[in-house]
């Protein structure tokens, strides 16, 4: 199966440059420094698909010319991963069809609140049309063909899916991972896994604890992304990290075989 798989956004919930701050890396006006929010484009035969859908998902559909969508699948309900998705509409109607949207039942709850109007009886002109596919941390089929094993990990205290497709794997959001969970991803050629700073942090993998993590993984490469303003440019970055691991960033893309 052939495939690639594009960072849309490699920047924590606030995005980079983050409003009204004037830090070094907020100011800096290299490309690789502007990280819009966390997201993935697969494309896997033929078809497109999007790891979450967040604030920035219109322009991430317009910045990287994204001009039919199969699926969105949800790592979980935190708004900067699901805020976009009123934005499927325009595929909805270049395409003709509702929009597969494989979550959680949890996010599926967050889904139903956050946009009630997409799932209300009498359902308003121009609404975003969805079809729900419940997924648990079990293995299942995109599209009943492509192969996905979720892999759970903790965010504080709110379960997170991370997803494992053939060579490549991406995890967001992560502070915590289970033993059984690791062990998912061995053999991976390519892990994205988030590193917000340097800092510890509550809820995320600082750089230690992600490169901890990597070192348990073993892939070839790793990338870090769900990046923080804190915790420098991207050529900072690179210079804190071995040989194998790397800063991600807006627009870099994985082929696989």
């Amino acid at each position: 199966m052939k495939f690639s798989a594009t960072i849309l956004g490699s920047g924590t919930s606030q995005g980079i440059p983050v409003i009204a701050c004037e830090c070094h890396v907020c100011t800096s006006e290299k490309p690789k420094d502007n990280r819009l929010r966390c997201s993935v484009l697969l494309e896997i035969e033929g078809k497109n698909y999007v790891i979450d859908a967040g604030p920035d998902f219109r322009q991430q559909m317009l910045k990287f010319k994204v001009k039919s969508l199969e699926a969105v699948l949800f790592t979980h309900e935190h708004k900067d991963h699901m805020a976009g998705l009123d934005d499927v509409r325009a595929f909805n109607f270049i395409e003709s069809r509702d929009m597969d949207i494989y979550c959680s039942k949890a996010v599926e709850i967050a889904l139903r609140r956050e946009y009630h109007y997409a799932f209300q009886e009498d359902k308003y002109p121009g609404i975003p049309q969805l079809n729900i596919i419940n997924i648990e941390n079990k293995p299942f089929q995109l599209s009943g063909t492509i192969p996905v094993i979720p892999v759970e990990v903790m965010h504080y205290f709110m379960p997170v899916l991370g997803f494992r497709i053939a060579d490549f794997a991406y995890i967001t959001d992560a502070k915590t991972v289970e033993l059984a969970e690791i062990e998912k991803l061995k053999g991976v050629k390519v892990l994205i896994v988030n590193a917000l700073r340097k800092e510890p942090h509550i809820s995320h993998f600082n750089l230690e604890e992600a490169l901890n993590f990597i070192e348990q993984v073993k892939p070839e490469r790793a990338y870090l992304t769900h990046i923080s303003h804190l915790f420098g440019t991207h050529e900072e970055i690179e210079r804190e990290l071995p040989p194998n691991v790397f800063a991600a960033f807006d627009g870099l893309k994985f082929e696989f075989d």
